[in-house]
């Protein structure tokens, strides 16, 4: 019966994802912008998410509802001043008492699909929009940072544009999560034109005739999709994580083999979250959502909404690039983009990104632990990095070569991603504490100790002393398109 209950919700998600695809197709080509009005992709683009979420979670869906329902009118009544922190805290909570409910009095460890899957993203989305609302409706264009400014927006949304953005069936079971004007400029078909006018200053007949077409990225993501669940499904069941923690394998197997087979389990887990994101990627490109400009060569680029890459993932030579490549639009919305969270919180930002993170995920103990095991990693990572530090200037150049890079990050990853994996107490107890006595966090708390880091606003002032410096007429130095914030900022702007 459990076996049951944990593989039906997950038949149900991909069988939606799959016909959200089918959708998605016939909603570019039959509901484009030329076409139809903006009010009947709203409406459309709703009721089939309402539809996917029924379907999948049944009457638990209105839960969605009634979240979307408190923070719209937090945000009519209370006025811009102050509804972005009313809406931050009853969005979070809402999340919080659903999960606390559904782990503790319904359903404590048995981690399947579950209706606050798709309440994470719609929390993201909500709080995303609250800030944004009040940065262009009570904050000065002089108060804001370029990237505040892009993304604020100066009018309240409709409710029907509120639950479409929060709701629509491309985003409503895996998200990921976008800026509000993004998703607008999709709806209304303005999308294309303003990346037209970002890569060439004005309209460019090459590109002013049609729409770039998003066949080519979808059927790469498809074929991704296939390949990680794939390697899934007959990797996963030959490496299972549990064997990690059964008393017969860990008496009777040397402490190298369980470290190899550790590494090995936690490798399996990941394609699955690789086909999930990856799907969820590709069914809003075939939408006609994500379209990011052009590449040099001409070519369209569908990353504007993407959640990961595979490769920098899977070859990452420090935990920060790891944790900058997974879960992208989430890491966005804690810290990269002046968001909610890690650029505007005064005090101690680092340990309140990864607390907001463990708080967002779940109630299960072993979040907690994992986000703040992550915050002395990331601090060891940035005493271990700051090249103030001279003392240890010739380890590094001995040491830190790329291919070390790769294989201290590893293992700095199969020491925290078993706390998230593995999310019972018991069995996570046992792992990190009888298995391994903590010697990793041991380990990092010795490296914060001994090679100290300057607090975050004499990092800031430096940086930006070093970019006077650089240019001294005030132009900033113009980022690579690879960064995080290329997702979210124009060109023009940078």
């Amino acid at each position: 019966s459990r076996t049951a209950c944990f593989v039906f919700p997950q038949v149900n998600f991909v069988v939606c994802q799959l016909f959200a695809l089918l959708t998605a197709f016939w909603f570019r080509l039959y509901l484009h912008p030329s076409k139809t009005s903006t009010f009947v992709r709203h409406v459309v683009a709703t009721l089939l998410g309402f539809y996917l979420a029924l379907f999948c979670f049944g009457w638990y869906a209105l839960h969605f509802l009634i979240q979307s329902g408190i923070t719209y009118s937090m945000m009519i009544f209370s006025g811009v001043e102050n509804m972005h922190k009313y809406c931050f805290v009853a969005a979070l909570g809402y999340l919080s008492f659903c999960q606390i409910t559904r782990v503790y009095v319904f359903d404590y460890g048995l981690y399947s699909a579950d209706f606050t899957g798709p309440m994470m993203i719609i929390t993201q989305k909500i709080t995303s929009l609250a800030f944004e609302i009040h940065d262009g409706m009570a904050r000065r264009g002089e108060q804001l940072t370029p990237s505040q400014r892009s993304l604020a927006v100066r009018r309240m949304p409709s409710l029907l544009e509120y639950l479409s953005y929060n709701c629509n069936f491309m985003g409503i079971l895996a998200g990921p999560t976008c800026s509000y004007k993004d998703y607008i400029s999709f709806i209304e078909g303005t999308a294309y034109h303003q990346k037209h006018l970002e890569a060439n200053g004005k309209e460019n007949g090459k590109y002013k005739q049609s729409d770039p077409s998003p066949k080519t990225d979808v059927i790469h993501k498809l074929a991704v999709c296939a390949v990680s669940l794939l390697v899934y499904l007959t990797v996963s069941r030959r490496f299972t994580v549990e064997r990690n923690v059964d008393d017969v394998f860990t008496a009777s197997t040397p402490v190298y083999t369980q470290v190899l087979y550790l590494y090995l389990s936690m490798l399996a887990t990941r394609p699955k979250y690789y086909f999930v994101w990856t799907l969820a990627d590709a069914i809003n490109n075939a939408a006609g959502f994500g379209f990011n400009g052009y590449n040099k060569d001409g070519s369209p680029r569908w990353d504007l909404i993407s959640n990961l890459r595979i490769v920098d993932i899977e070859f990452a030579t420090s935990f920060k690039m790891f944790l900058d490549n997974w879960n992208i639009q989430t890491a966005l919305w804690l810290k990269s983009l002046p968001r909610v969270c890690y650029e505007r919180c005064p005090y101690n930002p680092t340990a309140a990104t990864f607390i907001l993170s463990a708080m967002w995920h779940g109630v299960y103990p072993g979040y907690y632990i994992t986000f703040l095991t992550g915050i002395l990693m990331t601090l060891a990572a940035r005493a271990y990095n700051n090249p103030s530090n001279r003392t240890k200037k010739h380890i590094i150049d001995f040491m830190d070569i790329y291919m070390f890079s790769i294989f201290k990050t590893q293992v700095v990853y199969i020491f925290t991603w078993p706390e998230f994996t593995i999310i019972m107490l018991k069995l996570l107890l046992k792992l990190i504490d009888k298995s391994w006595y903590f010697c990793l966090h041991v380990a990092c708390l010795l490296l914060v100790m001994v090679l100290p880091v300057k607090p975050r606003h004499k990092r800031n002032s430096h940086q930006e002393n070093s970019l006077q410096q650089a240019h001294p007429q005030g132009r900033p130095a113009v980022q690579n398109s690879h960064t995080a914030t290329d997702n979210n900022c124009n060109q023009k702007q940078k």
